[in-house]
Parts: structure tokens; sequence; C-alpha cells
């Protein structure tokens, strides 16, 4: 046993946040508990924990995540969950190496050796698919995901739909599996529309078809399509979950070890999915931290599917030279071959971070802001 001396966090680019929990024994553990866009946010409800668990049991991690879900009164949201998160994950990282084993060891055991994986391709607003898709499939990829449209309109011309169809037949044709990503971008009426019209060319899955807080919407949805419904990266609970999964209305949830409660909570959301026949695909387009947090996960989890890597994303490649290898001491853990990445065999998460880049970049890191759309009419869109 040894009581949670300090706990720090770090902002580095390109957009995220980790966290470093040390006992008062020297041992420690790194989190992360990015979200992008709203990093001072996480950080002020992170000086509240920190005031609150400096000097807690490192060991008991579930009485620490208890203590912040149901003492504190008012309970979830992105920033709320997302500062948990960080805590969490390295909590869990640091008995799994005072215990000399990998997390995963702690849940169980590893169910599977491999990781089936993703990247993105065509940014934000989608273009030179083909070329993106031709890279990856040389780095190891056999699946990519990429935005479904550029911003829209709440009613669009139908013909806005059409590029849609011609990038998702580029991609299959090299041999690859795409997912889309509507991003939340559509309402209803292009959302129907654009679903029917990629049904035929069998996308892996469509992701955020609409925005998680339309779930009578997402139901309807589920009604009218073939095509595997997935969604999940703004859900922060399993009370957050439960109603999607009630309504039958989602195949593969998404949810985020940086924004839903870190490995204590996307743990317990894995088991509810699964006893209704729905898969686990972690959405992580963030830091290593966080997805070798999810590879933990998906390795001892019966209902995983896929996990999402954010190496060369293009919000990575905006922000400058950082990327998923900037901040690991060995970068070849997450390494790609034939679409997927092999477990990690390392104590705690398995990865070995780079403090002093680290610190480096964090003395001077700006904080990452959203990006805005908006329409001819000066109206906002959905980004």
């Amino acid at each position: 046993m040894g009581k949670i001396k300090s706990i720090e966090y770090f902002r580095v680019l390109p957009r995220w946040l980790f966290v470093k929990v040390c006992d008062e024994e020297g041992n420690f553990g790194w989190g992360e508990s990015t979200l992008e866009g709203h990093t001072q946010a996480v950080e002020g409800t992170l000086n509240g924990l920190i005031d609150r668990f400096t000097g807690y049991e490192a060991d008991e991690i579930e009485h620490i995540w208890q203590m912040a879900w149901r003492l504190g009164f008012y309970r979830g949201g992105a920033v709320f969950m997302s500062a948990i998160s960080g805590i969490d994950i390295a909590l869990w990282d640091l008995k799994a190496r005072k215990l000399k084993v990998p997390v995963y060891q702690l849940l169980g055991g590893k169910l599977r050796n491999k990781i089936a994986v993703y990247a993105w391709i065509g940014g934000d607003r989608p273009v030179d698919v083909e070329a993106a898709a031709l890279a990856r499939k040389a780095q190891g990829f056999t699946t990519i995901k990429m935005n479904a449209t550029s911003d829209i309109d709440w009613l669009d011309k139908p013909s806005s739909l059409t590029s849609t169809v011609n990038r998702l037949l580029a991609v299959k044709n090299l041999g690859l599996d795409a997912a889309l990503d509507f991003h939340g971008r559509l309402h209803k009426p292009m959302a129907k529309q654009l679903a029917a019209l990629v049904a035929p060319h069998s996308p892996l899955f469509i992701e955020e078809p609409l925005t998680s807080e339309h779930p009578e919407g997402i139901k309807q949805l589920s009604g009218l399509t073939t095509v595997p419904i997935a969604l999940g990266e703004r859900l922060y609970s399993r009370w957050d979950v439960k109603r999607f999964l009630q309504d039958a209305s989602v195949d593969i949830l998404q949810p985020d070890i940086s924004h839903c409660g870190g490995i204590s909570e996307i743990r317990r959301i894995a088991a509810m999915a699964e006893a209704y026949d729905v898969a686990i695909a972690p959405h992580c387009p963030l830091g290593p931290i966080s997805l070798a947090a999810s590879m933990q996960i998906a390795l001892c989890i019966p209902n995983f599917v896929i996990q999402e890597m954010s190496l060369g994303i293009h919000y990575n490649t905006m922000a400058g030279e950082h990327d998923l290898h900037s901040y690991v001491k060995d970068a070849s853990v997450f390494e790609v071959q034939h679409g997927f990445v092999k477990a990690l065999t390392g104590v705690g998460l398995g990865i070995e971070v780079d403090e002093e880049a680290v610190r480096r970049v964090s003395a001077k890191a700006e904080v990452w802001r959203p990006l805005e759309f908006f329409g001819g009419d000066g109206g906002i869109r959905e980004w």
C-alpha cells in the first residue's frame, strides 16, 4: 500500500493532456485526460480532484472512482469524466507497474495475441483519399476511416452526397475496408439519404450518423439501414450508454477511455454491451497513453472488434511534428503489421513515457481550439 503523494498534469502538443500519479513509495503511473478543445476546463477539474485525492491509498482504485462519482453529487459530463479518466488510468498503470505485470493481467488476462486497428485518412474536408489510402496500406493498415462529408447544411442538395460514395468506392477498390464517420455533422434529413446511398457499397460501419443527444433519431435510422451503426465517443458513462442498448439502436459502441471514466468504467461499459450483443471499438484519436490503455482493454474483453489509432491523423499533422511516437521511448510497440498491432507485453500500460520530452513540450504548449464551420449564409454548421 502507498498513499498518493502527487498528481500532476501536462498539456502537450498536438492537443493532449497527460496525467502522472506518484505514491509515497516511489511508484508512479501515467494517464491521459485529453478532451479535445476543452483542455483548460479539464485542468480546472483536475485541480479540484488533486486537492481531494492526494493522501488516498493509490491501490484503492475503485474507492477513488466511486468517491469522485457518487460523493461529488453532480455527476457525469465530458469535462468531469475526462478528468476522472486520466487519474483512473494512471492508478491502474501504477498498480500494475508495482506488481510487475501488464494491466490486462489484473483484469483476468488476455483473450487475444494481437489487436485489429485502423487509421484515419482524408481530413475534416476529405480529399485525396486514394493516395492517402495507399499510404496507409503501405504502413500495414487494412482498414481506414474517413469523414463521410465535409460540413453540410441541415437540409442540403442531394448532389452534395455523391462524392461520399465515390470516395468509399475509391478506397474499397484498393482492397481496404472503410468506415465512414458522419461525425454528427449530418442532421436527420441528410443522414437518412446518405445511409441509403452507401449501404450497397458495404462500409465497415457508419459512425455518429446523428449526434448522441438524438437517441430517438438514431433508433429510427437503425431501422432504415443494414449498415452497422457505431457511436459512443460522446457518451461518458454506463448510464449514458444504457438508453442505446435498451433501444437496440447501435451495433458497435465506441467509448473513449479518456472521456468515459478510464479503465474502470470502460470495462463495465463493455460488459453491459456484451449482454446486448453489441461490439466494442474504442474511440482513440488521442495520444499514446490513451491508446495503450485502450489496448489493455481490447486484449481482455470478448466483444472487442477494432481499435482506432491517431498515427498521422490530420489533427496531429496540423499541429506540427508531434505524433504517437513523440512521447514514448519505444514506438515500435505500436507497429502495424497486416492490420494488427501485437499485444503489449510490458508492465503497466505496456509503454514507457519519455517524461523529459513531456515536461519540455508542456512548458510552452498552447491549448488546441476546435475547428469552426460556417455555411454560405454565415450560419454555424456541425464540426
